[in-house]
């Protein structure tokens, strides 16, 4: 049992293609496994779409699941209610994929910051001030910030600015959704290394949400790889980036970009993303999967566990397995 565990999670949202049309499904997320250990860094990778920003709300009790089980710490997320409510929300928190958006444009960094420290009540008044300079030195910032507003700041500042809030409650668990996608490509590193830093000096568990494999590669302990609203393959960071078995996560990750070449052929994958209203009967990536045969455009493969010593405790959908 870990942090937080997931079990057969499913959201669909009601759609109408046209006015007066019969009601469809968009299976956002369909029928999801996994666990977070707690003191780790669980990544979910795939393209736009995959599901992922909704397995975050799902998890943060933001949003209702259509069916399946989320819990924490042992305890059914749905069920709580009053004080058990306001533990698990100061327990979890979220690092917004945009941080001008997720920060308000009329509170101060100092307002910002101290706001969940009023609301939970965790430091007296007199020690609001030193304990969101602290705050703010421990992502980087100075106190010479604390009466400034968020448009007076660079993407990079107001992401640490978002980071700091998320720490001033000593959460368990940080949901990090696509932190570093709004920002460039020097200021990411810097972001990175402080997450990394929160990662070895505390025992804080992260749920890592990302489209960027080596940014995933260097910072998570496991990974699971989502495609459709599913998990295609669920392995451990060294074994997926060293030996990718499903064939959407070896297409995923020679398509990535690399600083050094090393003389193989980068591939691209082919075809778009199938709408998630109409998904392809059978496996899900069929239409682009270079490997189909059979019975992939017919049966739906099971996400079950490798009969491999080298892939040893390796989850992969897929009908080659």
């Amino acid at each position: 049992m870990g942090i937080i565990d997931v079990k057969e999670l499913r959201k669909y949202f009601p759609v109408k293609k046209r006015a007066f049309a019969k009601q469809d499904w968009l299976k956002a997320v369909d029928g999801v496994n996994f666990s977070i250990r707690e003191g780790a860094v669980f990544s979910l990778v795939g393209e736009s779409g995959s599901g992922k920003s909704t397995v975050a709300r799902l998890i943060l009790r933001l949003i209702t699941p259509t069916s399946g089980e989320i819990f924490f710490q042992g305890k059914d997320i749905q069920a709580l209610r009053g004080d058990s409510l306001r533990e698990f929300r100061k327990s979890a928190q979220i690092i917004f994929q945009d941080p001008f958006a997720s920060l308000n444009p009329r509170m101060t960094v100092f307002d910002t910051i101290s706001e969940p420290l009023k609301i939970h009540k965790l430091v007296k008044r007199s020690e609001l001030k030193d304990k969101v300079v602290s705050l703010l030195v421990s992502v980087g910032l100075q106190a010479d910030v604390l009466n400034r507003y968020p448009h007076e700041f660079s993407g990079g500042q107001r992401q640490r600015i978002c980071i700091a809030r998320a720490l001033a409650v000593s959460p368990k668990v940080i949901v990090a959704d696509e932190p570093l996608s709004a920002l460039d490509v020097s200021i990411q590193a810097q972001i990175l290394n402080i997450l990394q830093e929160l990662k070895s000096q505390s025992n804080i568990s992260f749920l890592f949400i990302s489209h960027e494999l080596r940014v995933v590669q260097y910072f998570s302990d496991e990974i699971a790889v989502m495609y459709l609203g599913k998990i295609v393959e669920y392995a451990k960071t060294e074994g997926l980036f060293n030996n990718p078995l499903h064939p959407y996560t070896i297409e995923l990750l020679s398509s990535a970009p690399k600083i050094k070449p090393d003389g193989k052929k980068r591939e691209i994958l082919k075809g778009d993303v199938p709408s998630p209203i109409d998904i392809p009967s059978g496996c899900p990536f069929h239409p682009r999967c270079p490997k189909r045969f059979e019975p992939c455009d017919k049966i739906v493969p099971v996400l079950k566990q490798v009969q491999n010593q080298e892939a040893k405790g390796r989850l992969v959908s897929c009908h080659l397995y």
